[in-house]
């Protein structure tokens, strides 16, 4: 167990990650989780003379991020996907409708979140908790009950433990995780596949995605779609759901990304890709993030996200591929 007097930074900097990770389910945002950390360590930096030991220092730690987190939900701020704001829409009536920034819920890489080793099924929990579909449903409970959740059931946290750090009774955390729970079970974020590693059949299933996008092939492109899959664009509000919809959107406005290139990556636990699009220029340059959900061994989600001047950097994508 640490001191106040021997403490430094190299140890605080252990718990980044994690912390992280924390502060991303907390709150819905990419960035404002690492701002939130970064806050963390501020914090903990200039208050580690009144570090006794009496606890350890990651107890410590999440209990400066928890205030942090709570202080910035407690001022408003709710992320959201656009399935939780409206109905789909049919691709006739579709209309390109963009919200503020601080309205969606923000994909992650998983190097910033998942732990580099450990235990598989400590692994497995790890990228099930980080999907977006998890902490889209999150972020419908209040931020104590939020916190009571991640602590106990993501991060094993015994209740006498979350009570000491929330300064709640035991009692309370078993309540507040109670309903907790029973909120999760209204939202029911739909189960998805193990992302990684990845089976044989889900690199199969991939690969058929990728030629099918990069050939623009409708026809093969939703034989690997569920017949209720969905497809999103934050920062527009519009969402497609189904074959039907969602050919006539890429056969009509979409059709821009004819042409397109697609680089794997993993985001939120999931399968991900970085999609360039035809440069008049030459070559080809950032157009979306793509975020998959795979169900059964098809695709159920395909999220677009399209900010991408903030995305590719985050993820260590190139700035444009040459021809």
């Amino acid at each position: 167990m640490s001191d106040a007097a021997t403490v430094t930074t190299e140890e605080l900097d252990k718990y980044r990650r994690e912390l992280t990770g924390y502060c991303y389910r907390m709150l819905g945002s990419s960035f404002e989780a690492e701002d939130a950390v970064q806050d963390t360590m501020v914090r903990a930096w200039k208050a580690i003379g009144t570090f006794e030991g009496r606890s350890s220092l990651r107890s410590w730690l999440y209990r400066i991020a928890t205030n942090v987190c709570l202080d910035a939900l407690n001022a408003g701020n709710k992320r959201a996907r656009p399935m939780d704001l409206t109905s789909p829409t049919p691709v006739a009536q579709a209309q390109l409708v963009k919200q503020p920034e601080i309205t969606w819920l923000e994909p992650i890489p998983d190097g910033r979140v998942m732990p580099t080793a450990g235990d598989p099924a400590e692994t497995a929990l790890a990228r099930e908790s980080v999907r977006l579909a998890f902490v889209a449903a999150l972020q419908h409970l209040p931020p104590k009950q939020r916190a009571v959740l991640i602590l106990r059931e993501v991060l094993a946290w015994k209740a006498s433990e979350v009570a000491e750090l929330l300064d709640l009774s035991v009692a309370s955390v078993n309540s507040a995780l109670q309903r907790a729970r029973a909120t999760l079970a209204e939202q029911a974020p739909a189960a998805s596949d193990p992302a990684n590693p990845l089976d044989e059949e889900q690199k199969a299933l991939l690969e058929r995605y990728v030629a099918a996008f990069e050939g623009y092939d409708m026809k093969a492109l939703t034989a690997l779609l569920h017949e209720d899959a969905t497809m999103s664009m934050p920062p527009y509000d519009l969402w497609l759901q189904g074959h039907d919809d969602i050919v006539g959107w890429m056969l009509g406005v979409g059709e821009v990304c004819a042409g397109s290139k697609l680089v794997p990556t993993v985001a939120n636990g999931s399968p991900a890709f970085a999609q360039y699009h035809p440069d008049p220029a030459g070559g080809f340059s950032p157009w979306a993030l793509i975020v998959l959900e795979v169900r059964e061994g098809k695709v159920a989600g395909m999220d677009f996200f399209l900010d991408t001047e903030r995305w590719f950097p985050l993820f260590d994508l190139p700035a444009r591929l040459d021809a």
